[in-house]
């Protein structure tokens, strides 16, 4: 059974830190680009970074939105099947759900379009106060 487990969502006052997990399993990880999507209230989910599957060498390519980029950083863990997502200065309007997701053949990866995506997992709530 496929399963992708998000965790370390919370409540954090704006300009503050948080670090998402996302756990996988059920599919062969190394091969799959994970991705992070949140959706916040009354908007449509949005791409937020991703990180390809990693070469031979363990070099993977990483991807992130233009609201995010120099405040989050994506990284993977194939030893522990894991995804992460370093979140640093916080915003109230990075306030949302944030889902990550799996992607067989890298194109919702680079485009960071959920579309794309073939496994997802249930989310965890982030919530920048002000």
């Amino acid at each position: 059974e496929v399963q992708l487990v998000e965790s370390g969502g919370g409540l954090v006052q704006a300009g503050g830190s948080l670090r998402l997990s996302c756990a996988a399993s059920g599919f062969r990880f190394d091969d799959y680009a994970i991705g992070w999507f949140r959706q916040a209230p009354g908007k449509e989910r949005e791409g937020v970074s991703c990180a390809s599957n990693a070469d031979p060498s363990s070099y993977y390519h990483t991807y992130y939105a233009e609201s995010v980029k120099g405040r989050f950083t994506i990284s993977r863990d194939n030893a522990k099947n894991t995804v992460y997502l370093q979140m640093d200065s916080l915003k109230p309007e990075d306030t949302a759900v944030y889902y990550c997701a799996a992607d067989s053949a890298g194109y919702g990866c680079r485009s960071l379009d959920s579309s794309d995506m073939d496994y997802w997992g249930k989310g965890t709530l982030v919530t920048a106060s002000s």
